[in-house]
């Protein structure tokens, strides 16, 4: 189980540092939660201890595991379809692993997309989404400022992106 102080992931929400557990009465049902700080916008949540596994919370990767994400950020856009109804089923399912390298993958998918044509509404909420869990995470796996971070990812993207009218 995890303690006060361990850094986590709360898939499809982002990473966190468990800051307190708590027992709450919830519609007459008492139950145990952890209560997580969010780096970005300093969000509190409160995830409940019972269904911790069952959720899929997991430790922060360790830093080591970062150069894998930039390598991933800066390697080509992976093929998806493109009827974006299921360009956005498929790259939902890949963030809901919960997987940091999966969510790198959808991040810079939508980024090179965006720079390419731009992105639907849905698509563009995805992408928030998806760069708010990665940066989320890469804060507390490093050292690094939510800043920092920021302009990590952008700069890994852009880094071997060749706009497709100059390909040829």
């Amino acid at each position: 189980m995890f303690d006060i102080g361990d850094k986590i992931v709360y898939p499809m929400h982002g990473a966190g540092v468990i800051e307190n557990i708590e027992t709450k009465e919830i519609l007459g049902e008492e139950r145990k939660y952890f209560i997580m700080r969010m780096p970005i916008g300093d969000m509190k949540v409160m995830v409940p201890v019972d269904n911790a596994d069952e959720i899929g919370i997991r430790y922060v990767v360790e830093n080591d595991k970062l150069q894998e994400v930039i390598d991933v950020l800066e390697g080509d856009p992976t093929k998806m379809p493109q009827n974006w109804n299921r360009r956005f089923r498929f790259n939902n399912d890949r963030i809901k692993t919960g997987d940091i390298v999966e969510i790198a993958a959808v991040a810079r998918n939508l980024m090179i997309l965006d720079m390419e044509k731009g992105l639907s509404t849905g698509e563009k909420k995805m992408l928030n989404s998806a760069t708010e869990m990665l940066y989320s995470e890469m804060v507390l796996a490093s050292d690094k400022s939510l800043e920092e971070i920021e302009d990590l990812v952008k700069e890994a993207v852009v880094k071997n992106y060749v706009p497709e009218e100059e390909e040829n």
